[in-house]
C-alpha cells in the first residue's frame, strides 16, 4: 500500500510540473493543497474511499480520484503525461538552491536549459543574464549553488536510500530460497548521504535470487550481473549492489561491507596483534590455511564468521552500533569491561520541541499536532510556529502570535495527558538580534532561535551572530545552527568550538534537526558538542504528521556523534524537562553537562 508521503510527493510533483508548463495558479495550488491534506491525515489515504476522501478539506472530486488511482497503479495518468512533456534533466536543475518552477520554466523556454550541463553552458554564453530578474548577484549565487550540487553529485540522501533498502530487504527475505538478508555499507552506518546501497544475502539458489533481483519493477538498468554479485540502477537513479555470501560467513561479510574502511583497518590491526587474520570470510587464527582471497582448505575454519558480534567478542570487544564505526575511538571505548555510555536510541525520545501548525506553514491544527504527539507516546510538545520575518512561511506578527498563544493555552484543557508549550521558532537576524522584542519573547514558554537568512555570512560574522543568540537569556535552543541543506547548500560556517563553549557556558541547547534535508547539527558537530558538555535537542521540525518519522534520521546522526541519553533534552522525563525549561529562564541554567570525551567513562 502506498504511503501518505508517497501520495503527497506525487501531488507536489504534479504542482511543480504544472507550474513549469504554465498551468493556471488555481490548478497548481489545488495540487499543493492536496499534498498538504494527504500529508496531514492520520490514516492511510489509499485505504479510504473516494467519498471519504472528498470530505477532507483540501481534496476535491478530481484530487480524491487521483488518490484512488495512485492506490491502484502507484502513479497517476496526468502525472505521467506531464513528465513526458518536461525534460527529465530539469529535475536536477530544480534541485539547485534558489531555482523554483517559474525560474526553471524561463530557463527552459527562453535559454534552452534542459539539464545541469546546459544550464552551465547558458550561464557562460550569457543567455541567462538576458532573462528577467537575472542580475549579476543572482547568477553568481546560481554558479555557487551549481558547484556545490556537483560536489555532491552521485550522493543520495538517506531518506531516499533507507526506505528503499528496507523495502528490498523485506521483500527479498520473503523469497523461499533466501536464508538471510541485510543492507550494509555507509547506509547501515547512518551517513546522511550514500553512494550506493549494499545488500548481502545468503541463498540456497543464488541464480534464481539474482534473476528475481534483476527483474524487479524498480530496476531501470542492469549494470553488471554474475553468480555472486549483481548491480542495478533503479528508476530513481540509485545504484543497488546485491552480493550473495555463504550463510556460515554472513556475519563476517556484514562486518566487512558495513565498514567504515578506517574502522576495518583498525579492527584488522587488532586482530593481527592477537594472532588472527580478519577478512570478509571470517576471523582466522594465523597459521591456518588461508589464501589471499580467503580460506582455500576445508580445515581452515574461522574462529568467528557466522555472527558479527562473535568477531568483536573474539577480539575482546563488545558489539557496537554500526553508526559508531568510523575509527573515532570506538575500538578503545568498547573493550571488554569498559564502562561505555549507551548512545541515544529512538525509544529514548519522549518529547518534540520544534513543531509548526497551520498558524504558520504547518499542515496540522493545534489539536491535530497534539494528538499526533500523544500517539507517539510523548509527554511534551512545543509548538513553535515561525516569527514575523519568515513572511514566505506565513510567520506570525505580534498580534497573531498573542492570539496563537491563547489558542495553545486553551488546548491544554482539551489535552491534559500531555504538556503543551506555547513557543516560537524565532529568526536570528543577520546581526544576531531576534525577530521579537524581549517583552514578546518573555510571553512564550519555549524559544527556538534559528538562522534562516543571510546564510552566506563570513565565518566571523556568523560566529558572532550565533554567539549573541546563544547568550540571550530567553532562548532555550538554537535551531539548525548552520542552516545547511544536505546536497543543497553549505550554510553558515561559524567557529564551532566557540559555539560549543558558549552553549555550555550559558546553558543553551543546540539542536540536531532530524529532517533528512537538514541533519543540522551534523554528526561531527554533534561529537564536538558532546565532548564540550553541551545539551542537545533532537527535533523533527514537524510541519506534517509524517515528519515525526524523520526522528530516526536525527537519532542516527546523534549516534554518529556519540550523543548519550543524559545529554539529550528530549530524553528527560516530564518533570525534569520542565525544570530545565524554567531554569534556563532563571539565569541559573541546568544546561551544562559533564564533558564527554569518549564513550568510555
Amino acid at each position: 500500500m502506498a504511503t501518505n508521503a508517497e501520495v503527497a510527493a506525487a501531488f507536489e510533483e504534479l504542482a511543480v510540473l504544472s507550474e513549469i508548463l504554465g498551468a493556471n495558479v488555481f490548478k497548481v495550488n489545488a495540487f499543493r493543497k492536496a499534498a498538504r491534506a494527504v500529508e496531514a491525515l492520520s490514516g492511510e489515504a489509499t485505504a479510504m474511499s473516494v467519498a471519504e476522501l472528498k470530505e477532507i478539506d483540501g481534496l476535491g472530486a478530481s484530487t480524491a480520484a487521483k488518490v484512488h488511482e495512485f492506490a491502484e497503479k502507484r502513479s497517476m495518468a496526468e502525472l505521467e503525461e506531464l513528465r513526458a512533456q518536461v525534460p527529465a534533466g530539469l529535475k536536477e536543475v530544480l534541485a539547485i538552491q534558489g531555482i523554483g518552477p517559474k525560474t526553471a520554466r524561463a530557463l527552459w523556454l527562453d535559454a534552452g536549459v534542459v539539464d545541469l550541463a546546459s544550464l552551465k553552458k547558458a550561464i557562460e554564453a550569457g543567455a541567462v543574464e538576458k532573462l528577467p530578474r537575472m542580475g549579476a548577484k543572482t547568477i553568481a549565487n546560481m554558479k555557487e549553488a551549481i558547484a556545490f550540487a556537483e560536489s555532491s553529485r552521485g550522493r543520495v540522501r538517506i531518506a531516499e536510500a533507507l526506505p528503499l533498502a528496507e523495502r528490498l530487504v523485506a521483500e527479498l527475505a520473503r523469497l523461499p530460497f533466501v536464508e538471510r538478508v541485510a543492507y550494509a555499507g555507509s547506509l547501515r552506518r547512518g551517513k546522511e548521504t550514500i553512494g550506493d546501497i549494499d545488500i548481502l544475502a545468503s541463498s540456497t539458489d543464488p541464480a534464481t535470487l539474482m534473476e528475481a533481483f534483476r527483474t524487479r519493477d524498480e530496476v531501470a538498468k542492469v549494470l553488471a550481473s554474475g553468480e555472486t554479485k549483481t548491480s542495478v540502477m533503479t528508476t530513481t537513479g540509485v545504484q543497488v549492489d546485491l552480493r550473495v555470501v555463504p550463510l556460515g560467513r554472513f556475519g563476517a561479510a556484514l562486518q566487512y561491507f558495513t565498514g567504515s574502511k578506517e574502522h576495518n583497518v583498525a579492527l584488522r590491526e587488532r586482530a593481527v596483534a592477537r594472532g588472527f587474520r580478519l577478512n570478509e570470510y571470517g576471523l582466522f587464527r594465523i597459521g591456518g590455511k588461508v589464501g589471499k582471497e580467503g580460506p582455500v582448505a576445508d580445515d581452515a575454519e574461522p574462529a568467528a564468521a557466522r555472527e558479527e558480534k562473535d568477531i568483536y567478542s573474539t577480539l575482546g570487544l563488545d558489539w557496537m552500533e554500526p553508526t559508531l564505526r568510523e575509527d573515532r575511538g570506538e575500538i578503545a571505548a568498547f573493550e571488554h569491561g569498559a564502562k561505555h555510555v549507551a548512545v541515544v536510541t529512538l525509544g529514548d525520545i519522549k518529547a518534540e520541541l520544534h513543531s509548526h501548525t497551520t498558524a504558520s506553514d504547518g499542515a496540522m491544527s493545534i489539536d491535530e499536532l497534539v494528538e499526533a504527539a500523544l500517539a507517539r507516546g510523548f509527554h511534551t510538545i512545543a509548538i513553535t510556529d515561525h516569527s514575523k520575518s519568515q513572511f514566505q512561511a506565513n510567520g506570525l506578527d505580534e498580534k497573531r502570535l498573542r492570539a496563537h498563544i491563547k489558542a495553545i493555552h486553551e488546548a491544554r484543557a482539551r489535552h491534559p495527558k500531555i504538556r503543551i508549550w506555547a513557543g516560537s521558532e524565532v529568526d536570528i537576524l543577520a546581526d544576531g538580534s531576534l525577530d521579537y522584542s524581549d517583552e514578546v519573547l518573555a510571553e512564550l514558554d519555549w524559544v527556538v532561535a534559528s538562522p534562516h537568512n543571510a546564510l552566506k555570512q563570513e565565518p566571523r560574522a556568523a560566529t558572532e551572530r550565533l554567539l549573541k543568540a546563544i547568550a540571550h537569556p530567553l532562548v532555550h535552543v538554537i535551531g539548525h545552527p548552520t542552516g545547511r541543506i544536505v546536497n543543497g547548500r553549505p550554510g553558515l560556517e561559524p567557529a564551532m568550538n566557540e559555539i560549543f563553549a558558549a552553549a555550555r557556558e550559558h546553558g543553551t541547547a543546540l539542536e540536531i534537526n532530524a529532517h533528512h534535508m537538514r541533519l543540522d547539527l551534523r554528526d561531527v558537530h554533534v561529537k564536538g558538542a558532546v565532548d564540550a558538555g553541551c545539551r542537545l535537542a533532537i527535533d523533527c521540525d514537524v510541519h506534517g504528521r509524517e515528519d515525526f518519522d524523520e526522528l530516526r534520521y536525527g537519532i542516527l546522526t546523534a549516534q554518529r556523534g556519540w550523543l548519550p541519553k543524559a545529554q539529550c533534552l528530549n530524553c528527560l522525563d516530564r518533570d525534569a524537562l520542565e525544570a530545565w525549561r524554567v531554569a534556563r529562564r532563571s539565569a541559573k541554567p541546568l544546561g551544562a553537562a559533564k564533558p564527554q570525551a569518549s564513550l568510555s567513562s
